[in-house]
């Protein structure tokens, strides 16, 4: 393989229209990559259920960061993640990145899946994001006085900007060395906080008061059903919930360290950033 060969130039991005997926596509862009921003009605068509969409969204690229769309520790991830590393491989897409869960034991059988299909594959499992207080099914409590969710409250967790989840896998996918393929990463924030002081530091960003709330995790089964999860999947969370939410990530890896050769960005900065633009406005 020449020099010229180890370069990628085109990444197909999953979910591009995701939490993560837009931020990939964006960092890509920023490095001068050609992206083809795939989602289920976009211009570049793909849907994890209709394998008829695969070929045609990895047509030209050769990289490509795979988001499976509900939890990678579903029961039906394994084999759609196996299904398309391997188709991806076949079609000369050599060089893949898998957004995983730390921590989430229900995720090693997509992982497993993904990395057994060959190429330069690499698995970023990551924490719980920064953008879950201001995006998704808690931002609008975390913008009123309580927020009320199934982790303890004492627990620790290394809360991760998803702009260094972008940064790390175009990082991966753009190393010609190949230095992170067939591993692992545990990506991680540069600080332990509780959901609470994650809570207070949007408060202190905001101007407000807010109280963090802890529940039992299956209870909290009934604030899934509030936010219209299927009830087919509200047993799957509580039991995921009730395992990784035990403290088990309570730790900081450095892996973003060692890939971008700088700090991960801190909630503080992030809340910040999110109060500016108004992320927390109430009508």
């Amino acid at each position: 393989m020449t020099a010229n060969e180890n370069v990628t130039r085109t990444v197909l991005v999953t979910g591009a229209t995701g939490r993560t997926g837009g931020r990939v596509a964006e960092a890509a862009r920023a490095a001068g990559l050609e992206v083809r921003a795939a989602s289920r009605s976009g211009a570049v068509r793909f849907d994890w259920a209709d394998p008829a969409t695969w070929d045609a969204a990895l047509d030209g690229a050769d990289g490509a960061y795979l988001a499976y769309p509900s939890d990678i520790g579903a029961p039906d991830a394994a084999p759609a993640v196996g299904a398309l590393a391997r188709r991806a491989v076949e079609l000369g897409v050599t060089r893949l990145v898998l957004l995983s869960a730390r921590g989430e034991d229900q995720a090693r059988p997509a992982e497993e899946a993904f990395l057994a299909a060959g190429g330069r594959a690499t698995v970023l499992r990551c924490a719980w994001f920064h953008q879950n207080f201001s995006e998704g099914p808690l931002a609008e409590q975390v913008g009123g006085p309580e927020l009320v969710f199934a982790a303890p409250p004492e627990l620790r967790e290394p809360f991760l900007d998803v702009r260094d989840i972008a940064d790390v896998a175009v990082a991966v996918l753009r190393d010609p060395a190949g230095r992170w393929a067939g591993r692992a990463l545990d990506l991680t924030g540069p600080e332990l906080l509780t959901w609470g002081e994650a809570l207070a530091a949007v408060a202190a960003a905001t101007d407000t008061e807010k109280a963090y709330v802890g529940v039992p995790a299956a209870a909290y089964g009934d604030a899934l059903r509030g936010f219209g999860v299927p009830e087919e999947e509200v047993g799957f969370l509580v039991e995921l919930f009730e395992t990784l939410l035990d403290g088990r990530n309570a730790a900081l890896s450095g892996d973003v360290e060692r890939v971008l050769g700088r700090a991960p960005r801190r909630f503080s900065e992030f809340a910040a950033r999110a109060a500016s633009a108004g992320a927390w406005k109430r009508a």
